[in-house]
């Protein structure tokens, strides 16, 4: 599929898009501070919306994450969207659950390949009480 120029979803970049975002859960997971830290574009421009948090540039994401305790909840991933934009850009989606609370959680991460390999330039933590809407 293209949208104008742009070919959507080519094959080999959705699956190395892919295997990237669930490195980076694994590290999330075990709190590999250095891990997550360089996963993000390293620029004052990256952001970062969390839980209950924000970081606005690489420094405040790197103060943020040395602060943060490694998880005592596991979480588990449903309905992982990878949808890449050409060859350089990709947007990783995902629904989770965490063992820890009721709430619904939601992940959207934008990843762009960059000189020294795939960064997430943008992402998105939210938890909320769920509602279908699915009809009874």
């Amino acid at each position: 599929m293209t949208l104008g120029s742009t070919q959507i979803n080519l094959h080999e970049v959705v699956q190395e898009v892919t295997r990237i975002f669930l490195d980076y859960e694994s590290a999330l997971m075990r709190n590999d501070v250095d891990a997550l830290n360089a996963y993000f574009w390293r620029h004052q421009a990256v952001t970062r919306y969390g839980i209950c948090d924000k970081q606005l540039g690489h420094d405040a994401l790197v103060a943020y994450r040395a602060k943060v305790p490694a998880p005592d909840f596991t979480r588990a991933l449903h309905d992982v969207r990878i949808t890449a934009f050409g060859p350089d850009m990709a947007v990783a989606m995902c629904e989770f659950k965490r063992s820890d609370t009721d709430l619904h959680g939601f992940q959207t991460q934008t990843w762009v390949r960059m000189p020294e390999g795939w960064r997430i330039v943008s992402a998105h933590v939210s938890m909320v009480p769920f509602q279908s809407t699915a009809s009874p």
